[in-house]
């Protein structure tokens, strides 16, 4: 296989690479930007908060916060719905990404608007308590403790899985890089295939943490804080670009592979004569010469008469004596 041959075999795995880039690229921007319609509905988490500022909730929250043997009155709770509506300017939902959130209003019923979004951080998680402004209502003590559990248990692991996003990023971008060397030799691809197993095992290990996290997360909120008013859901597109992520990056892997056991850049002609119009000729392997003088000319192209005949010494072989090469 030539150099075009190598070229086509390293094709495939550079271009899943490349999907793969852009996977990840569109799981970090998720929930960065508030005009944009496609980067909003890329979210890990949406907490709906549509019935917490409505008047209809503050008997369930109240309920609530009895169940949870707290002395706090009807008034209380209108006092505290109110500041968090008016004062504290609570939207209606959250939705969470990798490095920031959004929030925004539902209009329509199931229209959900982006009113704003968080500046983009690379240690990011999302703190309702604080967003939400818990503290200062006083409402911070009437969450359940598994509640602030799974919210310290979010915090922590929210770190690991923005490294290893990162570091999955960077592992793509230098496999590409790596990637250009593979096209002039397998062990150009070799080293690349490293990279690639790299990049996809940390690619799959934040698309494993990131859907074990949030899943949990949906569970505690929709368990322990529905009579609240909160509902939590995940989101779709985000993970289907993650785990799209995660595919790509291991159909590369063994591309890549392929490409350093199967696909020579050598071609199979001898290049190193330099004559194109020349002809190699194999010489055979047992071949004779004379051991003489060359053959002496013909009889008819001499101006010379024919030798005498001579009887004597005459050879009892009829063939003149040849020299093995």
């Amino acid at each position: 296989m030539g150099k075009g041959g190598r070229i086509l075999c390293i094709f495939t795995p550079y271009a899943l690479t490349i999907a793969s880039l852009v996977c990840i690229i569109m799981v970090g921007i998720g929930c960065t930007n508030s005009s944009s319609g496609t980067l909003n509905n890329l979210y890990f988490f949406r907490a709906n908060l549509q019935n917490l500022t409505t008047t209809a909730s503050k008997s369930k929250v109240s309920d609530a916060l009895e169940a949870a043997h707290l002395k706090v009155n009807d008034g209380d709770i209108k006092t505290a719905l109110e500041q968090i509506q008016k004062q504290f300017d609570v939207a209606d939902f959250y939705t969470v990404g990798l490095l920031g959130y959004c929030d925004g209003n539902v209009t329509n019923g199931d229209h959900y608007e982006v009113k704003e979004c968080s500046k983009p951080k690379a240690q990011f998680y999302f703190n309702p308590i604080e967003v939400w402004h818990l503290e200062q209502t006083g409402a911070e003590n009437a969450l359940p403790s598994s509640v602030r559990k799974g919210l310290d248990l979010y915090k922590n692991v929210s770190k690991w899985m923005v490294i290893a996003y990162i570091v999955a990023f960077v592992a793509t971008i230098v496999e590409l890089l790596v990637g250009l060397f593979a096209i002039c030799s397998r062990w150009g691809s070799c080293v690349t295939t490293l990279v690639s197993i790299v990049a996809f095992l940390f690619t799959t290990a934040a698309s494993v943490t990131a859907t074990a996290m949030f899943a949990t997360i949906t569970g505690v909120f929709n368990e322990n804080l529905k009579d609240y008013g909160i509902k939590g859901s995940m989101g779709k597109n985000i993970f289907v670009a993650t785990w799209l992520a995660v595919a790509f990056s291991l159909g590369a892997a063994l591309f890549w592979l392929f490409s350093s056991c199967c696909c020579s850049g050598r071609s199979p002609y001898n290049h190193k004569n330099k004559n194109p119009r020349a002809i190699t000729a194999e010489k055979a392997p047992y071949t004779y010469e004379p051991l003489g003088t060359p053959a002496v000319p013909p009889y008819g192209n001499t101006a010379y008469p024919a030798p005498a005949n001579h009887n004597h010494n005459q050879q009892s072989s009829a063939y003149e004596p040849f020299r093995h090469v």
